[in-house]
Order: structure tokens, then sequence, then C-alpha cells
């Protein structure tokens, strides 16, 4: 016998009293994890406050039933208590920090992006009035590149405390170069072997300030590419070289009165992530609700049979969909599997944690409203992690005001931790993690110490 006096199999997480025996008002509830992995219970905001005080506080599984009940039809959810546990497994880690002093010549650096194809700690450096400059940090040697001239947008009104920055990219080799405003509207693309701007990108206008300029280079099928937000709902794939558009495809946009397209996309494109060997690619976009749902999908089908693959193509892959909450952090483990950061379905509940999902693979769910727009297959997921994430192919990495953790994203476990290191950038051709303070870059090599 439940303590709801149903005969039945429980369900759920265990809840407060209070909570189970709530009929026809609505009580406020918070989530209370235990210190035990993901391990939590449901009390009420008065039971969670008694807690808090150190008194004890009782919490026992009701039926399925019982259970929706509380938890849809009086239930208040209005965030979390308590800590979940992390799984702590020490293990070695080079944790020594190199330093490199930019040149003062050029100033102030607004942002850095790594030339990856060089072995070498190579960087393309973006500085406060616009000049691009080529550091190679292991010899110290510089050199001016060119000069971009990206609209300052003075107009621009923060949302959700996102700030207009200004951010760099580079191309694999080194060639071009992208300067975007985030959560904004303008951008350009460089080609540093001449100084011209082949493409001045133009992402729209409707709510561009909800999320980071949707923005990369890839190499697919043996050449450069440039990706790019055209519209809020739109992405499209240029020639970097010439500025040609290379996805040429009907509008996908239309005004009150007019038949919608066949292939429009109801989706506000955000960050974009390209995998280690460009083969596929993640978009942190969101829908109206709001919900915050990533999505991957294959670059190979996208420029080479389907223009409309980023629309509504076979090979797209929707992790996961969260009420309020997208920008998270994202980076690629593979080319199969990615992990991103917070666990929760709204962005009320969200705490720091990795989920680590296979892209290729299709998880067919409960029939719940996350899963009927995820697709994806979950691997696994663990509290930690929090953020801005790496990988290096085998490692997971955070980097948050804490500094920085190693994760083992097969068990979850944290495996090493840097104090006071907080890199924003990593060069996968020479195995680093850079932050940048005060005109230097601080340095970790991650390769060194490994052992193998």
């Amino acid at each position: 016998m439940l303590t709801c006096g149903h005969k039945r199999t429980h369900f759920g997480a265990p809840m407060c009293s209070h909570l189970q025996a709530r009929r026809g008002s609505w009580i406020k509830y918070v989530k209370w994890y235990r210190g035990s992995g993901l391990e939590l219970e449901l009390v009420c905001v008065s039971c969670a406050q008694e807690r808090e005080r150190g008194l004890p506080v009782e919490a026992t599984f009701v039926c399925e039933e019982c259970f929706e009940y509380a938890t849809t039809e009086v239930g208040d959810l209005v965030g979390t208590r308590g800590k979940p546990g992390m799984r702590l497994r020490p293990e070695p880690f080079n944790t020594a920090l190199r330093e490199t002093a930019l040149p003062k010549e050029v100033g102030s650096i607004v942002d850095i992006a790594p030339v990856l194809q060089e072995s070498r700690s190579v960087w393309l450096l973006l500085a406060d009035d616009g000049q691009l400059v080529r550091l190679d940090a292991d010899k110290w040697d510089w050199v001016r590149l060119a000069h971009s001239s990206v609209p300052p947008e003075p107009d621009h009104k923060p949302r959700g405390g996102h700030l207009l920055r200004r951010r760099l990219y580079a191309s694999n080799e080194g060639e071009f170069a992208g300067i975007v405003n985030d959560y904004g509207r303008y951008g350009q693309v460089i080609d540093l072997r001449t100084g011209k701007v082949t493409i001045a990108l133009d992402g729209g206008e409707y709510y561009p300030e909800t999320v980071p300029f949707s923005f990369a280079f890839a190499d697919v099928q043996g050449r450069v590419v440039a990706i790019h937000r055209t519209a809020w709902n739109r992405l499209d794939i240029s020639d970097p070289l010439s500025g040609d558009l290379i996805t040429k495809r009907d509008p996908t946009s239309y005004r009150s009165g007019e038949t919608q397209p066949e292939h429009y996309l109801d989706y506000f494109h955000g960050a974009l992530y390209v995998s280690p060997m460009g083969t596929q690619i993640l978009d942190d976009g969101w829908v109206w609700h709001p919900f915050g749902i990533p999505k991957a999908w294959s670059l190979d089908r996208w420029l080479a049979d389907n223009v409309w693959e980023s629309e509504d193509g076979p090979t797209i892959n929707n992790l996961c969909a969260c009420s309020y909450y997208w920008n998270r952090p994202a980076t690629w483990l593979n080319e199969k599997r990615v992990a991103i950061g917070g666990l929760g379905d709204d962005g009320i509940e969200i705490i720091a944690g990795a989920r680590i999902f296979d892209v290729t693979s299709a998880d067919s769910g409960d029939g719940g409203l996350g899963s009927s727009l995820c697709r994806a297959g979950e691997v696994t997921t663990f509290p930690g992690p929090a953020g801005t994430f790496f990988s290096d192919g085998t490692s997971l990495f955070s980097s948050d005001e804490s500094g920085l953790s190693r994760w083992d994203p097969k068990d979850g476990a944290r495996t090493g931790n840097i104090q006071n290191f907080n890199p924003t950038h990593h060069h996968r051709g020479s195995g680093e993690l850079v932050q940048l303070v005060d005109g230097v870059l601080v340095r970790l090599n991650l390769t060194e110490g490994r052992g193998d």
C-alpha cells in the first residue's frame, strides 16, 4: 500500500505529504536533490524551508495517477533546492599553465580564434579597432592581415542580459575570418590574403537579440564554406572566396495572406557547432512557446544532395526540448556524439550537468512533449559540468567561474580540476585550452602528461 492509499506500483519521485494531499488549489513545490547522483524528491516550499533549517521532512512514493495529479493539476514547480551528487575519480592531469603576452602594438583584443590546421598554437586576433592579426604563440611571431568594419548597431536593445559583442571565427587553415555581432544582426567574411570583404552578413531584424549570430566555417567535401543565418529561420551556405550563395532555393518566408512555403521552418537559428571532421552541424536554436530545441543534421547531405536539409531533411535529429532555455553549453565529442549542458525540462529547474546524445540514433520516447519533438538517442546524463564545454575526443571539459573541470563522458566522473583557470577557446591542432586575461594568453596543453 502506497501512502496515497492505492495498491499500485510507485511512480516518479517521492513527494511530501502536503503535495500529495492538495486538492483544488495550487501549491508551490521544488525539486530537492538529495546529494546522491540525480536522486530527488518533490517537496512544497514550506517543507523545503524546514529542511533548510535542518528539520526532518518525509517524502514518500505515490502511484502514477496521484503523481500526475500532484505535478500537473495542483503542483506549481518553482525551482530546485539541495544539490545533486557528483562522482569524483581523480586521475593524472597536467595543470601547468603557460602565459604568452600579446603584442601591445595591436591594442586591446576583443576576441581570438584558433587556426586549427596548425599543430602549433597559431591564433587569429581581433583588436578593438577592427585589426585582424595572426599570432604564432609558440614562436611569438605576429603580422597584421586585414581590418574589419562590422556595423556597431547602436540601437541594439539587450534581451535576457545578453549584450551585443563582436565574435571572431577563423577557417581551419586561417585564410578567411568571420566577424559577427553576437545577439545582433550584422557581420562580414574577409579573405585574409587580400583583406577584401567577400560576404556582408545580415541575419535579419526579427529577434536577433535572443541568440548568438549563427555562423561557422567548415571544410566539407574538400572545400571551405561559410554557414550563416540570412533570416531568423533560414541558414545558408556561401563560398567565402567569391561570396556566391551555394544553397540557392526558394524563399522560406511569407506575409499575411500569402501561402506558406512548402519548406517553411518555424525555428530561430542559434549558435552553430561543426563536428571535428566537418560531417555534422549542431544548431542551438528555439521555437515559439518558447522552447529551446538543439538539433543536428548532416553537412555532407546538405551540401551535396538536399538544399532543404536544414529545414526538413531526413538527417535532422532534435536532441531535446526545454521550456525557456537555450544558449546552452555544447560541444562535439566525436562525429556521432554531442554533449549539451543543463539538466531539466524547464528553465526554472535547470541544474548544472551534461547530456550526451548520439545524433545518428533515434529514441522513440514515451509520447510526451519532449519525445514528440526529439529523436536523438540520449546516451547518458550526469550532474556537474557548467559554463563552456570543450572536448579532445576523449574527455569532456567544462569551464565556469570555479575553474576548469575534466569529465569522463562514459560514467560522468570528474577526473580533474584546475581552479581559477577559465578557458574560453580550444585549439584542436595544438591540443590547448586558452583564456585571454589582460592581454595575455593563458594556455593549457591537454596532451602533456597524458602518457599516451
